[in-house]
């Protein structure tokens, strides 16, 4: 039994060395296997793997995988106009030089977010500087997130980083400019509806002259074709009269003796002064008119 135990120690101390020298990369990750603090192999492929036991060689892994950095507090960024706007975003990274990236941040992901970010906000600001407000919330919104793209790809390449998209989720005014802002939108509204309402007014004045001139001339119209209708009538009624008196020159002397004494004593207290030899009377002194 005495002589077992220092073999079974020996087996555990040769299996313990033996697992230290066998490593799994997963396929999500990146391996690094150093040497004395150098890094002698980059592994990206997954698999099993062999390495010297520490303190020889130990390995480090770092994620593969698409990773992202949201910037939800929003960043503070003054426009062409002095304004201040709060801009939330998004970008997608990964690590595409492992070794590099391992150099630069020493493995530490939060310091390459912390770097990102800082060139995330100092491209927005080039972007952002030059624009107005309504060039940033509508106009030229796709346009700066392709400006920010292009300027922080180029700046993470030395990293060991490669961007992959970059997203404004949120772009409000800062609080203390808001007030101002939603007022001057007010008041710029009611501009324009007291516009509309006096083109409206006009429009409406233009249409009612329209239709009274348009009234007046059918009536003119209606009123001269009455006036000739009138007249038309009036003449045949003449032509006719004329025609049946001419044919009993006594009736028609007769008849208008007639309608004067009706025009004369119209009323019980006419008075007419006037000679009763006068040949104004000459019916009421003879039947005969003589």
């Amino acid at each position: 039994m005495k002589r077992l135990l220092p073999l079974l120690v020996a087996v555990l101390v040769l299996l313990g060395v033996l697992s230290s020298t066998v490593f799994i990369v997963g396929e999500r990750d990146y391996a690094l296997v150093f040497a004395l603090g150098e890094v002698k192999r980059v592994i990206s492929e997954p698999g099993l793997y062999f390495k010297l036991p520490p303190p020889l060689q130990n390995v480090v892994t770092l994620d593969k995988r698409l990773l992202t950095i949201d910037v939800q507090e929003g960043e503070r960024i003054q426009t062409s106009e002095k304004k201040n706007l709060i801009i939330d975003s998004f970008v997608k990274w990964r690590i595409v030089d492992p070794r590099l990236f391992y150099i630069t941040f020493g493995g530490n992901e939060r310091a390459a977010r912390e770097r990102l970010q800082a060139q995330i906000r100092d491209a927005l600001n080039a972007s952002i500087n030059i624009r107005t407000v309504k060039d940033v919330v509508s106009l030229e919104r796709d346009v700066i997130m392709n400006e920010v793209l292009n300027n922080v790809v180029k700046r993470a390449e030395p990293l060991g980083v490669k961007i992959v998209d970059v997203r404004l989720k949120r772009i409000e005014f800062a609080p203390e400019i808001s007030e101002s802002v939603f007022r001057r939108m007010e008041s710029e509204r009611l501009r324009v509806a007291n516009e509309l309402r006096s083109i409206g007014a006009a429009e409406g004045e233009k249409i009612r002259a329209e239709a009274d001139r348009q009234r007046e001339q059918v009536l003119a119209e209606a009123y001269g074709r009455a006036q000739a209708i009138m007249g038309e009538g009036d003449a045949k009624a003449a032509g006719i009269a004329a025609k049946a008196y001419g044919e009993d020159l006594a009736f028609y002397s007769f008849y208008k003796s007639l309608e004067g004494y009706r025009a004369a004593f119209g009323k019980p207290s006419d008075v007419l002064v006037v000679d009763p030899s006068s040949d104004f009377f000459k019916y009421m002194k003879s039947a005969a008119g003589k």
